[in-house]
């Protein structure tokens, strides 16, 4: 991570949470199965992702989720100026969720690597991605796990926000 954490003996309790790629089978080994696994970049966190990873959450056992690193997001074509927040920062937010277990980051336009590794019993996306759409789908389906498209209940994007501050 290039923004890296501050850390002291006054470690905040959800920072605990937060996993780097290369110790992530270690840290997947502690948690509870069956284990969800979602990805997004999650860049100004708002209703929309809160309500969806709390659903997320509520298929298993556990929630791993997976960020977008800074340039995987300028790499999605999403604007010059994204992501808003720094990986560490995007990362810090996340941990905070209750509802997250455990949130770790990829450099790779996908996070099919990290789906390998991790092997969940449940991979979940937004409603905007059908199932046949989601990266990873194949290979959890291949070892009996289940993908769900969880639909939008609140419309609210980053994109959209962005837009909205701007008119100002």
């Amino acid at each position: 991570m290039t923004d890296t954490l501050v850390t002291s003996s006054l470690t905040v309790e959800f920072e605990r949470k937060i996993c780097a790629p290369e110790a992530l089978p270690h840290c997947v080994s502690k948690l509870a199965r069956p284990l969800v696994f979602t990805n997004g970049c999650f860049d100004i966190l708002h209703r929309g992702h809160a309500t969806y990873l709390c659903q997320a959450r509520a298929l298993g056992a556990s929630l791993l989720v997976a960020l977008n690193s800074d340039a995987s997001v300028r790499r999605q074509g999403k604007g010059p100026d994204r992501p808003i927040n720094s990986l560490a920062d995007r990362v810090a937010v996340i941990a905070a969720l209750a509802s997250v277990d455990a949130v770790t980051w990829f450099d790779d336009d996908t996070p099919i690597e990290l789906i390998r590794m991790v092997r969940p019993n449940v991979l979940v996306k937004g409603g905007d991605w059908s199932v046949e759409q989601i990266i990873g789908a194949r290979e959890v389906q291949s070892w009996n796990g289940t993908v769900r498209s969880i639909p939008i209940l609140y419309s609210a994007s980053t994109t959209g926000l962005l837009r909205r501050i701007r008119s100002f």
